[in-house]
Parts: C-alpha cells; structure tokens; sequence
C-alpha cells in the first residue's frame, strides 16, 4: 500500500479527501435524522411523574426538557456549520476554477494540473507564416533522449505565452488543463486514466519578424508597442519592455526576485496591464466623438493668453506657452498642430454625456467618480477568441476617464487634451483608437491572436466617409507642413512612397524614487497624531521624485492611409516629446512590415479622399495568400521530424 502510494503522490490527499467527504455526509445525515426524531419526540420525561397543573413556565425549566433544547440548538448549528464547510468544498472544487481570478492565477500550483499538463504533449506554436523554421513554440529531442519545450523567440514572445507561474498565458490557455479534464479524487486513488485529446498546432496573427523589430526597437528602454491590423483585428504585434525569458522564470527564486522589482516590472505586460497618461494621443478620442456628433466643422480661439475653462482657474496653453497662437482653427489643423486649447473647448462643447458615449463604443470605461477609474478592472470582453479561458488570459486593464455630469469645466477641458481624468489608458486601449479611425467602416475589430479565428465586430463607430475624413486629418501629421511628426516620417518613410497618418503625444507623470540596488520604491516613515499630538498610527509612504517629472513619448501611426493594414501604438517612458522617441519606432516598424508584405497593395491614393456615396459597397480586403495548413497535432509533428 505504501509503494503505491508513494508512486502517486496525490494518491493519499485524494484518498483521505474522499475519507472526509463520506465522514462529513454521513455526519449530516446523522444529525438530520436525529432532529427529526427530536421534533417528533419533544415530550419530556418530567410529565409523567409532574403534576397535570404545573405552569408550563416551571415545566420549560425543569428536568431534562432544559437539557435537551440546548442540545438541540447546538444540533443546528453543527448542522449549519457542516453545510457551510461542505459548500466552501463545492465552490474551490466545482465554480471557482471558471469563476474565480485569483484561484485561476494560481492554479499553476494544483500538482493534479502540472502533472497532466506535463504528461501531455502541447501542441506547436507557429507565427503568421506557418513555416516550421519560424515556429515560437515547439518540441525537440535533446542529445540525451528527451523531448523538450523551447521558444526561440523567448524573450521576444515570453510576456505573451506565460510561464508556469502568475498570470496565465498564450501557453497556459491554450494548452493548459481544463477544468473537466483534471481527475477527481476518486480517479486518482483509483488510479484511473484520465485521456485528453491530442493539442492540436495553433497559428497566430503575430508576425515573429516585426515582433523582433519591437523587440530591437524598445531596446534598453521601458515601453510597449501594439501594431494590428484594422480591417480584421489581426495583433501583427505585442511586446513590452523589459521582458524576461521562460527559461529564467522556471527558477522560483529568480521569479520572485523579478516580480518584487517595482522599478522594471519586467514580469507586467505594458501593452495590455500598465496604465500611462496618454497626452495629446486621446485628441484622437475627442476627434472621434466630435464625429459622432456633428461637430467636426466647430472652430474654435487659440490665444496668447490662453483659455480659461471657468472663471478662477488656471489658463490653458500650449506645449509651447503663451508664445504658441494658432488663432481661430478647425479640427483638421488643430489635430496637426496639436492645439490644447482647440481640444480643451472641443471637450467643454461635447460635455461629459457625448464623450462617454464615445469612449463606451471605444471600449473606455466611463465612471463618475474618479477612484473607479484606477481600480484595474480587466475586459476580456474586447478580444475575439476561440475560448473564454483566452480571453481572460490577454484580458487588458480597463482604460477609463471620469465622464460624471457634476465634473468641473477645467477638469473636462484637461481630459479634452489627455491630462487629468484622462490618465489611466493602456498601450493596446490607443491602438484600438488608431485602428477605428484606419478602418474603411469605421468600425472597430476586435483583437485577435488566433489566425483561423473569424474577425469579430466590437463596434460600429464612425460612418465609411467620416473615418476617411479622420484618416485625412491623421495624414497630415506625419505629412502636413505643420504637421508634429513630419520631420520623422519625411526623411524616412515618405520616400519610400508609403502615405502614413499619426498623432504625437507627450505626457508629464509623477514617479517614485526606486532604489538601484532593489528595485523597490523608497520610503520614509510617517505618524499620524491626534489632536494633542500623540502618535496613533504609524506607515510608510512612496517617496515621490518631486523635482523631476517622468516625460512619456506616445504615437499613434495608421498605414497606408490608401487602405491602412497596419494601426500602431508606442509608449516610450521618459522618452520625452511624441516625436522623439516613440515616432522614429513607429516609422522603422511600418518599413519592416512593408518588407514583409504586410502593407498589402496600396490602392489609388485619390480614393483616400472621395466620400463614397450612400449605399456604395466598399472596396473588399485583397486576398490573402494561402498560409501552409500545419500537421494535424504535436505528436505526428515529432514523428515527422525523428
């Protein structure tokens, strides 16, 4: 017995949880039949020797009736007791594996899950192409035998296949044990086979050549790039840096050690978890409820002094201060100079309840109070994927601004212009933007990681002609004469005869002071004291670099503006203003994926501008060339190959 045991070490768990389960039911089916009893029986054997005309108050508590309505009171409870114990075992063993964030987070630890994962071959895991030689995720025999798991894009791919440990991943959602596949304890001390189906091949959207130009890209420098493909939601590609490697994180010290270093937070995935105030960026948002509205033709007073949102607050200028004037402006110009004062009187003119709306269709979450806007909810709800298990696996926090109609004026006309209330955006939240604006309907897709997976709609947004008007006004900031990023793009895209749109962003945000040696932020005790002055609490707080602002680089870049295929957004931390930094990356990143076919065929750039007439089909996708069908699961792919 004890060889057995010892050969499945969840053989005596399952054993004595089974043990337990059939000692505490019948513990409950004792105790039911034992107050039935009791109700039938509540005579007392004090009336046969009592007098008949005893008070019933004397007789309550006399003898052993006293005796026994406590017992049976304590009978209850143990009863209610038991059933609670018993329902907690249900919840753990039955809901929460579908219903419960936390206990899904850490099911990597359940020995039933890793045992079954690592006894069943996963399937392999290819790039775009579908060629075997660009695989991210495959099986090979080793010099000693044994057939192991590699990633040769580990670095490049590791925040978005996952590991064994935290948040699950590509590998773990894809692959991993499912709820009804995990034996139960009768089947483990029965020592029952559990079969699964064999894991077949996936083919993902991601190109593994641009994820490496991301990758070479963001090199030595905190960001994330996000490039999808508007017209069907293809994620072209995701990367967030600093990353990590599978390989280090199967060490659970270094994956401790990672996961406490608050400064890089190498183990946080910037495109879809970190939130960054997105500057001049959400002037695309604005621009897209200005839109919706019929507001687009509002022109609106730049000025030397300023705008004044309401009477005593401060006045709003531009980047440049009291020495930018662009004068009385429409939005096309507004958006290429990127005029804060436009933007702050177009947000005042919408008010709170037209730009929810808008930020609803975009996937924004909208709250009136501002502490709901940081809480970090998660929404699964925007991917288009084959199972609800992926999709809570690449759920992205929830961008959200706060749209309450008590907001103040200055505070609305802030988050007109990405300050303020505006600040909890994500990587991949603006790239959807971008791609609304670059899709030939306006509508927005929603992402998709699987290549086989039919695109899905997240929402209508714009009419064909008013996303083709956006797409105008995005062209000109990359090649308007007054356009922000002009400089970047004209000496290294435009030539290329690549038409391209975008929009610059700067964002000033406050960080904490972080120790070199640990990572972790520093602190400084504080005392709360009562009114007499004696201490009553004592904590530490954040240190805040008070003198020094952290400057973030943002763009949004949308090509060809012909027939866009490719919607970008870069986030460079302290990469100081929008062209700087993050514009240069998104222009490398539009004249790779040209060089791998990814831009498709440009269409005749005069049909840019031509507001088709109503009721007029618009052009449909070119075709895509077939991509080889990979081998039916893991297990022929290694025989294939041996």
């Amino acid at each position: 017995m004890m060889m057995l045991l010892e050969a499945i070490p969840e053989k005596q768990p399952a054993t004595l949880s089974l043990i337990y389960t059939a000692g505490l039911a019948l513990m409950i089916l004792w105790l039911g039949v034992g107050l039935v009893r009791g109700m039938r029986r509540r005579r007392s054997a004090l009336s046969s020797v009592a007098p008949a005309d005893m008070p019933a108050e004397v007789r309550r508590r006399l003898g052993a009736t006293s005796t026994n309505r406590g017992l049976y009171a304590l009978r209850w409870l143990f009863v209610v007791l038991a059933l609670t114990v018993f329902g907690f075992h249900v919840y753990w063993a039955r809901y929460a594996p579908v219903t419960n964030d936390r206990f899904q987070e850490l099911s990597y630890k359940d020995l039933r899950n890793r045992r079954l994962a690592e006894s069943t071959l996963r399937g392999w895991i290819l790039d775009r192409t579908g060629k075997l030689e660009n695989a991210i995720a495959l099986y090979k025999r080793q010099p000693d035998g044994k057939i192991e798991r590699e990633y040769p894009l580990d670095r490049e791919m590791a925040q978005l296949l996952g590991s064994e440990r935290g948040d699950a991943g590509l590998e773990r959602a894809l692959f991993g044990a499912s709820s009804q596949a995990v034996p139960e304890a009768i089947d483990v001390a029965l020592e029952h086979d559990v079969k699964l189906p064999a894991n077949l091949d996936v083919q993902l959207t991601i190109s593994g050549d641009l994820q490496k130009t991301a990758v070479e890209q963001l090199k030595d420098r905190h960001g994330a790039v996000v490039v999808l493909n508007p017209q069907n939601g293809e994620v072209l590609a995701m990367y967030s840096n600093p990353s990590y490697t599978i390989e280090e994180v199967r060490d659970e010290a270094t994956w401790i050690k990672l996961n406490a270093n608050e400064r890089d937070r190498p183990l946080v995935n910037r495109a879809l978890r970190a939130y960054y105030i997105p500057g001049s960026t959400f002037k695309t948002v604005v621009s897209i409820a200005a839109f919706i509205n019929g507001a687009e033709r509002t022109q609106f007073t730049c000025s030397g002094a300023g705008f004044y949102a309401a009477q005593g607050s401060p006045p709003i200028f531009d980047s440049g201060g009291a020495g930018e004037v662009h004068g009385r402006l429409g939005i096309d110009r507004a958006y290429e100079v990127s005029c804060n004062q436009y933007f702050a009187q177009m947000a005042l003119h919408l008010g709170p309840e037209r730009l929810k709306h808008a930020a609803q269709l975009l996937g924004i979450g909208t709250y009136d109070d501002p502490a709901d806007t940081t809480r970090g909810r998660r929404r699964p709800d925007i991917w288009n994927a084959s199972a609800p298990a992926l999709a809570r696996a690449l759920a992205p926090a929830e961008a959200a601004i706060v749209t309450s109609p008590k907001i103040r004026r200055y505070d609305l006309a802030l988050e007109g212009f990405g300050q303020g209330y505006a600040g909890q955006m994500t990587t991949i939240q603006m790239a959807m933007v971008a791609a609304t604006v670059a899709n030939l309907e306006g509508k927005l897709m929603k992402p998709k990681l699987e290549l086989n997976q039919p695109p899905a709609v997240f929402n209508q947004i714009l009419r064909p002609e008013q996303a083709a008007e956006m797409r105008r006004i995005m062209g000109l900031v990359t090649q308007g004469p007054e356009g922000t990023a002009t400089s970047v793009f004209a000496s290294t895209v435009t030539p290329q005869g690549i038409s391209t749109g975008g929009k610059t962003g700067t964002a000033e945000k406050e960080v904490p002071i972080y120790d070199p040696k640990t990572g972790e932020p520093k602190t400084v005790k504080r005392y709360e004291r009562d009114r007499r002055g004696n201490v009553i609490r004592e904590y530490e707080e954040i240190v805040i670099d008070r003198e020094k602002k952290r400057i973030d680089s943002w763009f949004l870049c949308i090509a060809p503006l012909e027939y866009p295929q490719l919607a970008i957004a870069v986030i460079v931390e302290g990469g100081g203003y929008g062209a700087k930094a993050a514009a240069p990356i998104a222009a490398a990143l539009v004249l790779k994926a040209r060089d791998l076919g990814l831009l498709g065929q440009v269409a005749n750039p005069a049909a840019q501008h031509a507001q088709p007439a109503p009721g007029v089909r618009q052009r449909q996708q070119p075709r895509r060339q077939p991509t080889p069908k990979p081998a039916a699961n893991t297990k022929q792919r290694i025989a294939a190959r041996q």
